[in-house]
């Protein structure tokens, strides 16, 4: 499916970071944090390129889209060489260019060592597999239609800078997210590309939810006892909304930002200061 679509919305947010008219490239458009950084760069008047592989959740929210944003949505599970093929061919003659492109997919699950059934293993490496090695291939993909001046960002974890019982595939990954930005860094800086990382503390979607639900069981504990625990380890002991974080990418887009590259930022609500 794919098609641009312009329609009204809410209120959008004013254009401040210099990013009109640039395109974005934004992956796992649909789910929770997804869909913040999606309206959020629609507000700012960019060419919005969105992927994800809930068809209906995708459609439903280029619908809703400002009427300013030009966006095209592509279903696409980028953990498919097939789809990632087809998403690039599609970017590449639907826009040439690509000036920022936003690598948000992935997906979460718990991975306990102690786990003994069948397809463990296998659990394990495609979690990995989903999280960095899309993210990869997919960047790899693009690059050729990156000019100079464009910039990566991958959605990273503060489990990325931490650890957790239970998690060991997912916070391997978001590890592995940290150490690719950096080498990125390097590695294209001299085409003049930045690449940084976001970390997300908690933040209220159904995927973190979904995890306090699994550290609660697994605990024997109730998931507002979880909650309350996790909250109390931050500055500010409040649940972070997806929208929260938003500013944090548009910045990172911005020309504001020309000075960051190969940056894990931790946006948690000061659970992690790095």
């Amino acid at each position: 499916m794919t098609g641009d679509v312009a329609a009204r919305a809410g209120p959008r947010t004013e254009p401040c970071h210099g990013l009109q008219g640039l395109t974005v490239v934004l992956t796992g458009a649909a789910g929770g944090i997804g869909r913040a950084l999606a309206t959020a760069f629609a507000g700012q008047g960019v060419r919005l390129i969105l992927t994800d592989r809930d068809a209906q959740a995708l459609q439903r929210l280029a619908d809703g889209l400002a009427v300013s944003a030009q966006v095209t949505a592509i279903v696409a599970d980028l953990g498919l060489d097939s789809d990632l093929t087809a998403f690039a061919a599609a970017v590449q003659a639907g826009h040439g260019q690509v000036d920022v492109l936003v690598n948000n997919a992935g997906t979460e699950y718990p991975t306990p060592l102690a786990d003994a059934s069948p397809d463990a293993a296998v659990r394990w490496s495609a979690l990995l597999d989903n999280n960095v090695g899309s993210m990869v291939r997919l960047t790899r993909a693009l690059l050729p239609l990156m000019p100079e001046g464009a910039c990566v960002i991958n959605q990273s974890s503060i489990w990325g800078l931490t650890g957790v019982a239970d998690f060991s595939a997912y916070v391997a990954s978001k590890h592995a997210v940290i150490g690719l930005t950096r080498s990125l860094a390097w590695e294209l800086a001299p085409r003049g590309i930045r690449v940084n990382a976001v970390c997300p503390g908690w933040i209220r979607t159904e995927a973190a939810l979904r995890s306090l639900a699994s550290m609660a069981a697994a605990q024997g504990r109730s998931e507002a006892e979880v909650e309350r625990e996790i909250l109390s380890r931050q500055a500010n002991p409040t649940m972070l909304e997806a929208t929260d974080i938003a500013g944090v990418f548009l910045f990172l887009a911005g020309r504001d930002a020309r000075s960051l590259t190969g940056q894990a930022i931790s946006a948690s609500h000061g659970e992690v200061m790095n």
